[in-house]
């Protein structure tokens, strides 16, 4: 029977996404990593690396496609894993398909599912395949706008453990003109808000600058909102960490994702952080006009 601290990490996801990178990150944590396993062998490898191992051990398999058929049985052994009492977290990765698309030409590979078809064909057969996965999965991490140091620290954030069962958050600045995060738990919108934009003394700064960052939550609907929106957070946090869930990721949005969004990201992580929850702040839009 798995303890608590005996921690069983999944990867899986889209081809391209960013797995090897979340794998050498899971390795540097402690975990002994093994990739590409049929997913049928994972319970009997992890029960293997139980009996081997003195003291708790930490596993990560990276699982997905390119084992082809035999990936199907992916879900009945985690099934059988949570059934034995062993903890688990599914990390998914995934990102746009235009940037898959890219990422498999620059490495000209085919995709595992492409077949005699396109490279766009694999990864819609691909996407389709792991539908389920990434409506369970634990943690969800979009890639498309990430390089490689950033997704390390995304991975860092979320699984980085001191042994305390705890909540770590993720918090994104965006713009709704460049659409939502797709990686997000919780969306929040900041147009409620006076724009920055319409100053033309603010218009250059964004919301990481103090003239920026005091007009906007300096506004009394900005302190009433995070005033409000920390304790639903609170609520959800226990709730969060009741149901198995780790790792959350609250997008918070404005038109352009520079001014609103940015500063009250910086405010809400703070609080978030002040409260004992390990806070990353990513400004996924800023620069990007």
């Amino acid at each position: 029977m798995a303890t608590a601290s005996d921690d069983l990490v999944v990867v899986t996801g889209m081809s391209g996404a960013g797995r090897s990178t979340a794998a050498k990150v899971l390795e540097d944590l402690g975990y002994f990593v093994i990739d590409n396993i049929p997913p049928q062998l994972v319970p009997e490898l992890v029960r293997l690396i139980r009996a081997e191992e003195t003291g708790n051990s930490r596993i990560a398999v990276v699982v997905d496609v390119r084992s082809r058929w035999f990936f199907t049985a992916l879900r009945g052994a985690l099934e059988d894993l949570v059934a034995s009492g062993q903890r688990l977290r599914l990390l998914f990765l995934e990102a746009s398909d235009d940037v898959l698309v890219r990422r498999q030409e620059a490495v000209r590979r085919p995709h595992p599912l492409q077949g005699t078809g396109r490279l766009l064909d694999g990864i819609l057969r691909e996407r389709e395949m792991l539908a389920d996965l990434r409506g369970g999965a634990d943690v969800i991490i979009d890639t498309s706008d990430l390089n490689v140091h950033q997704l390390a620290e995304r991975v860092l954030t979320a699984f980085s453990d001191d042994g305390e069962v705890r909540l770590t958050a993720t918090v994104m600045s965006f713009g709704f003109k460049y659409g939502i995060p797709v990686d997000a738990d919780l969306v929040v919108d900041m147009r409620f808000l006076p724009n920055p934009y319409w100053d033309p003394a603010l218009r250059p700064h964004s919301g990481l600058d103090d003239d920026v960052r005091e007009y906007v939550t300096g506004q009394p609907d900005a302190q009433a909102f995070l005033d409000g929106y920390e304790r639903v957070l609170q609520t959800m946090t226990a709730g969060y960490l009741r149901e198995g869930k780790r790792f959350v990721t609250v997008a918070v949005g404005c038109t352009g994702g520079k001014h609103r969004s940015v500063a009250m990201s910086e405010a809400l992580a703070q609080r978030l952080r002040d409260a004992g929850v390990p806070t990353l702040v990513v400004h996924r839009d800023l620069g990007r006009e």
